[in-house]
């Protein structure tokens, strides 16, 4: 398996290849173990959490490897240590410190943030509400280094704050004002392509 590592990293990948936990791995091992580490990383900048993902993950690699669990997970966490720079703990940690020490005016940014996924929704094509909530959170929990979920947490807020309703409710009203006639045009799209579809294939039978 090739892996493509951002340029930035490459000495950390290296030193994690020669680490002691590095060391006990075949090539296709260490890229499987390191391909993981970037998994767990997604999944603490989406959520804030790792544990339950690095278990399901530490078990199935081990399992296909013939590795005990624990000592997996020891790999993973090690690997992910030396291409990271800090344990996931502590990645965890950052993520939470951040959000805690937002200015007010970063905190007003989710606001704009909130009304974008309005925006999406109304002139996307086809834009369900949770894929452009999802999108808009990852772009402002990029943008202000929190996770994902904080990122959503934040926006819910401002949304409310400003406007005085939930902002679960408003988005779903604009996905059933713009997403869902779009949805049901392709469902009568389709349903009118397949009758043509057998009209044609009846024809020639006969």
């Amino acid at each position: 398996m090739q892996i493509m590592y951002d340029p930035k990293e490459m000495e950390r990948v290296k030193s994690a290849r020669e680490s002691f936990s590095g060391r006990l791995l075949s090539d296709p091992q260490f890229d499987e173990a390191m391909t993981i580490t970037g998994i767990i990383e997604k999944e603490i900048q989406k959520t804030g959490r790792f544990k339950e993902k690095l278990g399901d993950y530490a078990f199935a690699f081990a399992r296909t490897e013939k590795f005990e669990s624990h000592k997996a997970e020891v790999a993973i966490r090690d690997l992910f240590k030396e291409r990271t720079g800090m344990s996931m703990n502590e990645m965890r940690e950052l993520f939470v410190k951040r959000e805690e020490t937002l200015s007010e005016t970063q905190k007003r940014s989710a606001f704009t943030a909130a009304l974008q996924v309005g925006k999406m929704i109304e002139e996307g094509d086809k834009i369900s509400f949770h894929r452009a909530f999802s999108h808009e959170a990852r772009t402002l929990g990029s943008d202000l280094n929190i996770t994902d979920l904080g990122a959503k947490r934040l926006m819910g807020e401002q949304f409310e704050a400003v406007n005085g309703e939930k902002f679960y409710d408003w988005g779903k009203e604009q996905e059933k004002k713009f997403y869902t006639p779009q949805i049901e045009a392709e469902k009568q799209t389709r349903k009118a392509e397949q009758g043509q579809q057998q009209t044609r294939g009846y024809a020639r039978t006969r």
